[in-house]
This record gives C-alpha cells, sequence and structure tokens, in this order.
C-alpha cells in the first residue's frame, strides 16, 4: 500500500513528467503531432525539462509549506512580489516562457494593482492555476474541499471565475486520489466543489463520460478514444489552447481513459494536443497520487531534475520531490498534533 510520501512524490513527479513530455508537443494538433514523431511515447527531447507549469508549482509548493491552511491572499501576493514581479524588474529573463495569465498578473502587480484587482486581465479564464493546483492537494490529502479552499485563495491573485474552478477541480481531485484507489471518486471529488453549471463542470463531465464510453467500444483503439475525449471539449478554431475548462476536462478525460495508469494517462493526455505541457502535467498528478511515485516508469522519473529558473529565477535549483517531502512533513505534523 502507497504511503502518504509516497503519493506525494507521484503527484508532484508524476506532474513534473507530464510537464515535460508534454512540452514539445504544446499547441499542437494531434495529426501535427503524429506527423512528426508518430505517437509520443516518452521523451522526445534529448534534454527533458519542465516549463512554467513544474516551476509555478514549485513556488506554490513553497508557499503552503510555509504558511499551510493559515494561507491568505495577502501572503500570496507578497510571495509574488518577492520572488517574481520585483526581480529584475522589466526584464524578459525573469519571465521568459510564462503563461498569458501569469503574464498579466506580472504587468498589474508592477503597476501597483493589488489582488483581486491584479487578476483582472484578458487570460483570467486560463488553465494557469490548474497547472500549480496539484501541491494544494498533496498537503490536503483526503480533504477536497479544503484543497479547493487553499487553491482559490493562491489563485485570487492572478484569476477569476472559470480559472479559479480549473484550480479547484485539480486541487480536489489531487486531494482525494492521495488516499483513495477509485479513478472515478477523483473525477467526483473535482466536480464536488466546483458549480453544477459551470463550463468546468460541463467540460469536465462531458470529457469523462466520453472517455468512458469511447474505452468501452469493442473497437476501441488508442486514437479512437483520444479523438472522443478531444472532440467532446475542444472547440475547434478557437485560438487560445490555455482555457482552462477545456484543459481540466481533458486532462480528466485522459486520467478517466485509462483508469489512472499513470504511464497510459500522461501519454494520453500528451498526444491529444492542444496545451499538451499542461493537460499532461494534471493527469501526471491525478495518476501520481492516486498510484504513488513507484507507479512513474523509473527512466521518466530519473530523468526529472531540479528546474532551471528558465521562468522564475528564484526557484532555480529546486526539485519537485524536495517540495512534496515539505508538504508531508506539514501534513504529518497537523496530523499529530
Amino acid at each position: 500500500m502507497s504511503t502518504t510520501r509516497d503519493r506525494a512524490r507521484g503527484a508532484m513527479t508524476g506532474l513534473a513528467v507530464g510537464d515535460a513530455l508534454g512540452a514539445p508537443a504544446e499547441n499542437m494538433k494531434p495529426s501535427q503531432i503524429r506527423e512528426r514523431w508518430g505517437r509520443i511515447e516518452g521523451f522526445v527531447s534529448d534534454d527533458p525539462a519542465g516549463t512554467d507549469d513544474t516551476e509555478y508549482a514549485i513556488f506554490s509548493g513553497l508557499l503552503l509549506a510555509e504558511h499551510g491552511s493559515a494561507l491568505t491572499v495577502e501572503a500570496v501576493e507578497s510571495a509574488w512580489h518577492r520572488w517574481i514581479a520585483d526581480v529584475e524588474i522589466g526584464q524578459e529573463g525573469s519571465f521568459k516562457g510564462a503563461g498569458f495569465s501569469e503574464r498579466g498578473t506580472l504587468e498589474n502587480l508592477r503597476r501597483g494593482l493589488a489582488a483581486p484587482i491584479s487578476a483582472q486581465h484578458r487570460h483570467a479564464w486560463s488553465d494557469g492555476l490548474a497547472m500549480r493546483a496539484a501541491p494544494f492537494g498533496v498537503f490536503a490529502a483526503g480533504r477536497p474541499a479544503e484543497a479547493a479552499r487553499l487553491v482559490a485563495i493562491d489563485g485570487t491573485i492572478s484569476h477569476e471565475g472559470e480559472g479559479i474552478y480549473g484550480g479547484r477541480a485539480v486541487a480536489a481531485g489531487v486531494a482525494a486520489a492521495m488516499v483513495g484507489d477509485s479513478p472515478d471518486a477523483v473525477v467526483q471529488a473535482a466536480l464536488s466543489v466546483i458549480p453544477e453549471n459551470s463550463w468546468t463542470s460541463r467540460s469536465l463531465q462531458r470529457a469523462v463520460s466520453a472517455a468512458r464510453r469511447a474505452r468501452h467500444r469493442p473497437d476501441a483503439t488508442r486514437l479512437s478514444v483520444e479523438r472522443a475525449v478531444r472532440s467532446s471539449v475542444v472547440i475547434g478554431g478557437y485560438p487560445w489552447t490555455d482555457l482552462a475548462p477545456e484543459a481540466v476536462g481533458l486532462a480528466f478525460g485522459a486520467f478517466t481513459a485509462r483508469s489512472g495508469d499513470f504511464r497510459e494517462s500522461v501519454l494520453t493526455a500528451v498526444n491529444m494536443g492542444r496545451d499538451a505541457d499542461t493537460t499532461a502535467a494534471v493527469a501526471g498528478a491525478l495518476a501520481g497520487a492516486l498510484r504513488g511515485e513507484s507507479a512513474i516508469p523509473a527512466e521518466w522519473a530519473e530523468a526529472i531534475r531540479p528546474v532551471r529558473g528558465t521562468c522564475l529565477p528564484a526557484m532555480a535549483g529546486r526539485h519537485v520531490r524536495e517540495i512534496a517531502d515539505q508538504l508531508t512533513l506539514r501534513h504529518d505534523t497537523r496530523e499529530a498534533s
């Protein structure tokens, strides 16, 4: 049986693995992926590395390890200034590779705006909170509502509406996965913390339903399942791939289609394209929390190194396993008190 530490490391390493696997396919169509690589079955880069997804997850994990359940919007805003906005002000080097929601937030903070006004930008609905939500589920293992509450506090600085719902769904899903063995229970936990009539809820439910139907067809193939999940939520011709309802739907759809199997869940997300680094990171966090670090292929886990600080220089040298261990220690300390 997996321990809390094994599941915590599974969630955080799984996020980083998914991010690194999906990064080369980001913003690509499945047809483009097939034309270039056939089907992605592993790292397609000689030097795989995570993107802003992993670095921001470390950032949020450190913040959560410091404050725990006492986290406040003021603490999050202060950390954004200390570790991001006030570092190398005005230079692209301090924010290279960041998503649109993070860039909009940065611009607002540097203009002197405070939360929640700092989240009023064109991409407040993005998956930028969902990509960094896993640490909250690790910390609040078995408490989906608490994980959702805490990630919403973190997200107040950068997101609104559907962007917040996406983060809440992922955090709650990871929290449920940390203590259970049922992929369906993970999905239900995610749905329980977001409005039923929200776009994120509808997208998540459509993707999961499509995955369940497609995988049970007698003639089901990997490609047919991926097409079914993708077509259930992707808006054809829409230019932005970082849409939280879409990305969260694709991630949970991939996770459901493969019954939480780590390798297959992540590869399903990668090969559907769109915001592939984030969808694979979320699917990896969910499957890693559910199955534990031991379920991650060794060659994939071993490829994960301390982050380079490409997007967030202040995070350089940090490892996702370090964050997992800090959050586990914080969890164990709380349980013992």
